[in-house]
């Protein structure tokens, strides 16, 4: 039975395998392009004497053409991911609790504590934990008191702050944990906010900060984009947007959302039945639809965080924490897709 499971788990890995072969022939094809691209650049360097400028110049820009060709077939990259559901521990009663668990810049010394905010309007109350065994018993935690409440679940700690949704605005606060201090506030330019634009499940979800391997993000939708989601890269330290992409995928048809990579997927529900259904990349500023299975055993998603050092997905479903071991398999497209 044991191994029968082991299958089973392996069983989705099959069409990765065939992409991978697919993928080694188009890579064997584009060496042998380069060695040949090399050997017309030998002999344009012996015979750079026979030809006049123009003449050189034109052979010149046709090899910087094929050379730009191989490179973005080499460069293109996409991400599928294969999802292994864990259950880390679960607190009863609490069907919209919120846990946070940090994620960490490469700068940054590694961190396992972890951050419990209890419900998803108003609240100020901050619990920090030393790790994650004391926050399954309950034990050895700081409390912080926010300044100003938060709405929604979409809170991230990124580098030593707390990053959250200022109730009843469009407000993006930052909390730095040492200093116990509001160190900037900054309103996200048109975003909807007190259960405008939440995601499917409410709460007051308008706003979803989240962080990844690239640094920080704001997930939300604007009146001047139709209710669509909008993603802005967020300066971490000024709460300043530095560049923002418009996506044409409704923010109240979407489940929850996490980032990896710079791009962003959106699952279709919060309840069982899920998918991760959309994905959007922000280097080339394109989408496509996924079919990824969500294992949703509890019914009811209120949070979804992706951590960048663990490489896990960490949700909060209907009172339980769940841990979602993230696979992540860069295949060259040949055809220059996301």
């Amino acid at each position: 039975q044991e191994l029968q499971e082991k299958m089973r788990e392996l069983l989705p890995l099959l069409p990765v395998l065939e992409q991978f072969r697919a993928d080694s022939r188009l890579i064997a094809h584009l060496r042998s392009e380069l060695r040949n691209l090399s050997g017309i650049l030998l002999a344009l360097q012996e015979e750079m004497g026979a030809y006049d400028h123009e003449e050189l110049q034109q052979r010149v820009l046709l090899l910087e053409a094929r050379l730009h060709a191989c490179l973005q077939k080499l460069g293109k990259k996409n991400i599928k991911i294969h999802l292994k559901r864990e259950i880390l521990g679960e607190i009863v009663g609490k069907k919209t609790g919120l846990e946070v668990f940090p994620p960490v810049s490469p700068n940054s010394p590694h961190s396992n504590q972890v951050w419990y905010m209890d419900g998803y309007y108003k609240g100020r109350r901050v619990l920090e934990f030393r790790s994650a065994a004391d926050f399954a018993s309950g034990q050895n935690f700081v409390q912080h008191l926010l300044p100003h409440p938060w709405a929604g679940t979409g809170h991230v700690v990124f580098n030593g702050s707390l990053y959250y949704n200022k109730f009843q605005s469009n407000v993006a606060v930052r909390y730095h944990f040492g200093s116990r201090s509001v160190l900037a506030q900054r309103s996200l330019p048109g975003a909807g906010y007190n259960n405008t634009f939440p995601y499917s499940w409410g709460g007051f979800s308008d706003i979803d900060f989240m962080a990844d391997e690239s640094g920080l993000w704001a997930v939300y939708a604007t009146n001047q984009n139709a209710g669509n989601i909008v993603l802005s890269r967020v300066d971490p330290r000024t709460l300043e947007v530095l560049r923002t992409w418009h996506t044409g995928y409704p923010k109240r048809s979407a489940g929850e959302a996490f980032i990896i990579c710079g791009v962003l997927y959106v699952t279709n529900s919060h309840l069982a039945g899920a998918k991760v259904y959309f994905a959007f990349g922000t280097e080339a500023a394109a989408y496509e639809y996924t079919d990824v299975p969500f294992h949703n055993q509890y019914s009811h998603i209120s949070m979804l965080d992706y951590n960048p050092r663990e490489r896990l997905l960490y949700t909060w479903n209907n009172g339980h924490q769940v841990v979602y071991n993230v696979t992540l398999f860069h295949l060259v497209s040949a055809a220059g897709e996301l």
